[in-house]
């Protein structure tokens, strides 16, 4: 016992349990498993060590992954790096927020509401809509379950989605809609963008949505005003999945008339962190607001006159019923939208705007720095912070030369698109230098051979 004083069972308490049930050792727990089928011998793991030279072991480990602390990067495809505020972690910490769980009892959650509400506003501004939920899962689950909103609103089956929305994003949204019995239809991409005579053709009058990204995955900006024109010829919902740093420059898809906006706020505080766990954005119409998955943190006064917060238009039992549910998820990322919130909140608007500015200067410098080393830029449209370009040899072959150089070049995206032999999309953040630049193009020009 003294051995193990924090372990929650002593084994007296497992005497008492086995004699409870009735047996006489852990053994016979196991009758029904035939032997022929277990385990025998030692489990092939390593004997267990002391706490110090544990962390040693897991510094080690650690130490051999080449990360973004030690190169600069220019990979991005949905998980990007960008300027964090000191402030963030220094709020986010505080045991206010980081051992809050769900604010059900109003009385005792005014701070984490509180919370909850500036971000759902903050997300109404950037993207021009009217109602912000309290966040989701990520960016993919929250396109996701738009689509499924989509279905079920307009009780039509057919989901059209570009290929220029980022390829696991449409993953996710394939196994949600194969539980709903929908069909989605992948719309092609012409030069980098959605290929609209296609997406013409595929719209008829079961068209539940139409589903564009923007920034798109390729970097491209999207003509939403042609697209909101035809998914809107047959009451289809319009959803668009935007990079919300990008909306602190572009004309935000609200103006456009777009029915959802999905995303995640990533790009707002959150590290890059193995690619999760993020924080999904899901905005909407006020048409659209008793629709809408997850919660809603709203205003309201108390019995005196003060401002307070709650959860409203919907409970959490509502999803739990599935005949009446809106959605499978009835949770939110309120530790990730709170680190959003702060992040958004110290920037400021002059401060969102400036961001997205630098990250724009930034990719363009090295577009026109690539092409003067004679790398093919491709796309038509005007882009945000990532573009394609085209190489004359393996994109797998060029990143191990670029990380010998202590570079993270792009993603090859033959990983995804079959057609996209020797394409690398490559992200250009405000974290970049001129120097960096200019190292990873010199680089990529003496190896692009």
């Amino acid at each position: 016992m003294d051995k193990f004083r924090y372990l929650p069972m002593t084994e007296k308490d497992q005497q008492d349990m086995m004699k409870e049930i009735g047996v006489a050792s852990i053994e016979d727990l196991f009758a029904d498993i035939p032997k022929e089928v277990r385990f025998k011998g030692d489990l092939p793991i390593e004997a267990a060590l002391d706490e110090t030279a544990l962390i040693k072991e897991m510094t080690r480990l650690a130490e051999k992954n080449t990360h973004i602390k030690d190169y600069p990067s220019f990979l991005g495809a949905g998980v990007y790096e960008h300027y964090i505020p000191s402030v963030v972690n220094h709020m986010l910490l505080r045991s206010e927020f980081f051992t809050a769980y769900t604010p059900y009892q109003p009385e005792i959650s005014q701070g984490e509401l509180q919370a909850i509400f500036e971000f759902q506003t903050m997300i109404c501004e950037l993207t021009g809509m009217d109602i912000a939920n309290s966040s989701m899962y990520d960016g993919p689950t929250a396109l996701a379950e738009a689509a499924m909103m989509s279905a079920a609103h307009t009780k039509k089956k057919k989901i059209l989605v570009s290929k220029t929305v980022h390829p696991e994003a449409r993953e996710v949204l394939k196994t949600s809609a194969k539980g709903q019995n929908l069909i989605v239809v992948e719309i092609e991409e012409k030069e980098g963008i959605t290929d609209l005579d296609h997406l013409e053709s595929e719209f008829n009058e079961n068209t539940a949505s139409v589903i564009v990204q923007y920034p798109n995955f390729f970097g491209q900006i999207e003509d939403l005003s042609s697209i909101e024109a035809i998914a809107h010829k047959e009451k289809a919902l319009f959803i668009v999945s935007s990079n919300p740093l990008s909306l602190g420059i572009l004309q935000p898809p609200g103006e456009y008339n777009a029915d959802v906006v999905v995303g995640d706020a990533q790009p707002f505080g959150i590290p890059t962190q193995l690619g999760g766990p993020h924080c999904g954005y899901f905005a909407v119409t006020k048409k659209l607001m008793r629709k809408v998955p997850g919660r809603l943190v709203g205003q309201t006064t108390d019995d005196h006159g003060q401002r307070g917060f709650v959860l409203t238009l919907q409970a959490r039992e509502q999803h739990i019923r599935r005949e009446k549910a809106t959605s499978n998820i009835c949770s939110n990322q309120a530790l990730n939208a709170l680190a959003a919130s702060i992040t958004m909140s110290a920037l400021g608007k002059k401060g969102v705007r400036e961001l997205a500015e630098q990250n724009v200067q930034k990719a363009y410098y090295a577009k026109k720095q690539l092409q003067k080393n004679g790398i093919k830029v491709l796309g038509v449209q005007p882009f945000f912070n990532e573009f394609v370009i085209e190489l004359s040899s393996s994109v797998d072959r060029i990143n191990k030369k670029l990380l010998a150089e202590g570079i993270i070049g792009g993603l090859e995206l033959a990983r995804f698109y079959q057609d996209k032999t020797n394409q690398m999309l490559i992200a250009v953040t405000e974290l970049r230098t001129k120097e960096e630049i200019d190292h990873f193009v010199a680089v990529l020009g003496e190896n692009n051979e």
